[in-house]
């Protein structure tokens, strides 16, 4: 366990890990200036942020829902479709749990076992630790499979948590490492101790965003750390690998994957000071939302890619938005019909 590496208390870390640690403590600084901008702004930008994670985070665990009921299904009463909804909206509920009461939920197996419940929608064995052995697979488009991490056997989970949640105490109270190497390296292995059948991913998620809610980086509620993620979900996948190979001799390298935890945090703040200093003035926040989308796209883009990073804006909002833009000789559309692609001016038509 790298918490338990920890303990010994490393002579140095890697420099660029320093690097990411000032920039973030430089970012912390500057975020009291940020929060105290317009409200509604804020209101705006903590909404998309919910949708954002909510989305994200289970699409990555290849839990999708219906683009056009995303909304519906986070903030109305109607009753869900299906499994993969009800899903969905429970990670909304231990979201709004962690944003509105995260100073008061402490890192505890309670705490763990309930958003896992949360997330999982509350039926069969949700909050409740594996009773069979879950490897991790990895699967090929040609059918071929491995085995990419040996987690923790079922019956010593219970004991391993309880000493990863020691350990995390234990850390923030003797001073062994900075407190967010230790959160990042409780995140990796919380991952490799794979203490639920399933919905490991999504617990470890929202466990990040409670854990920088207590080291006092709240910028996951503007900016949703779990869709930064998605977007960088190769890199994430291949600096967990890395970081967990040889973890059960205590041969591992955790350093690539608490690099990957740091550098998304770093890259929320960036993303947070942009999208404040971009919503400004009387026009619609969530007009500034779909731009901000679209200058990101260095090349051609469809409809579905703006609904894919805007998912709390409406297909009529982001019609009107690239028809604007279009107006105003900003963007061009490559074809026609609701399938064609759009590009900003100046960009080459090769597809995104």
């Amino acid at each position: 366990m790298t918490l338990r590496e920890f303990s010994h208390k490393p002579e140095s870390i890697p420099a660029s890990t320093s690097w990411y640690l000032a920039d973030l403590g430089e970012a912390r600084g500057k975020q009291d200036l940020f929060t105290k901008q317009s409200p509604q702004k804020l209101r705006v930008l903590r909404e998309n942020a919910m949708i954002e994670s909510s989305v994200s985070s289970n699409r990555i665990e290849g839990v999708t829902v219906d683009q056009a009921r995303v909304r519906t299904i986070l903030f109305g009463k109607p009753p869900l479709r299906d499994r993969n909804e009800e899903e969905v909206r429970g990670y909304r509920d231990a979201l709004k749990l962690i944003h509105e009461q995260g100073n008061k939920l402490q890192i505890s197996e309670e705490t763990i076992q309930n958003l896992h419940r949360m997330c999982r929608g509350e039926i069969g064995d949700a909050g409740k630790y594996k009773e069979k052995e879950g490897d991790i697979i990895e699967r090929y488009p040609n059918g071929r499979e491995r085995v990419r991490f040996k987690t923790v056997p079922a019956v010593k989970t219970p004991a391993f948590m309880k000493e990863l949640i020691d350990k995390w105490e234990q850390c923030l109270e003797e001073k062994w490492i900075h407190p967010l190497i230790a959160m990042a390296a409780f995140n990796l292995d919380f991952l490799c101790i794979h203490p639920f059948r399933d919905g490991n991913g999504r617990v470890s998620r929202l466990l990040l965003l409670l854990q920088c809610y207590h080291l006092g980086y709240e910028v996951g509620r503007y900016i949703s750390l779990e869709r930064l993620i998605e977007q960088n979900k190769e890199r994430y996948y291949e600096t967990l690998e890395q970081s967990s190979e040889g973890g059960h001799e205590r041969k591992h390298d955790p350093w690539s994957y608490l690099n990957f935890v740091l550098y998304t945090l770093k890259t929320a703040y960036k993303e947070f000071e942009e999208r404040v200093g971009q919503i400004k003035g009387p026009r619609g926040s969530k007009t500034e939302l779909v731009e901000a989308a679209i200058q990101k796209f260095s090349k051609p883009f469809m409809l579905s890619d703006l609904e894919h990073s805007c998912p709390g804006v409406s297909r009529d909002m982001i019609r009107k938005v690239l028809r604007d833009l279009q107006k105003s000789g900003q963007v061009e559309c490559l074809g026609r019909g609701p399938g064609a692609p759009w590009r900003r001016k100046g960009i080459t038509s090769k597809r995104r």
